[in-house]
């Protein structure tokens, strides 16, 4: 079976362009109920959140409420990202000159990607919201 760090790489790899730059610089995979980390910091690629983030996180999607993050912002690795948006069971949040998170829900887990942006950088909120879309459908599919 694989692990569930190999999701890490096939999110990666699913933000990819037609020019060969990845849209995805970390990411990572929690259960809903509680937080706990499914995939773990021994990934090159990982995002690795506090118990309290990742808690905090869960209990928003599960709650399908987000005024938390409306108001506080997103909290991961320590640093607050401004909420953008929430449409869908997607959550979008950047900070400028560090990055932009982008979460997405399925029945029993929350994706989490994290796209760096360069201070005066450009992004594409598609590629990197496809991706993590993408991964929450397949747990869907196998009723995850």
């Amino acid at each position: 079976m694989p692990s569930w760090d190999e999701y890490i790489d096939n999110l990666i790899a699913q933000s990819i362009d037609k020019n060969g730059y990845s849209h995805i610089h970390k990411g990572c995979i929690l259960g809903i109920d509680g937080g706990k980390q499914w995939t773990t910091g021994n990934h090159a690629n990982a995002l690795n959140l506090s118990e309290d983030e990742a808690t905090n996180i869960a209990k928003c999607f599960k709650e399908n409420a987000f005024p938390e993050f409306i108001e506080s912002g997103v909290v991961v690795e320590g640093c607050k990202y401004i909420f953008i948006k929430e449409e869908e069971k997607t959550v979008c949040a950047i900070k400028r000159g560090t990055g932009k998170l982008t979460l997405h829900s399925s029945k029993t887990a929350v994706v989490i990607a994290y796209t760096y942006i360069p201070e005066n950088g450009t992004y594409i909120l598609g590629i990197p919201n496809r991706a993590v879309h993408n991964i929450s459908k397949h747990l869907e599919s196998v009723n995850m």
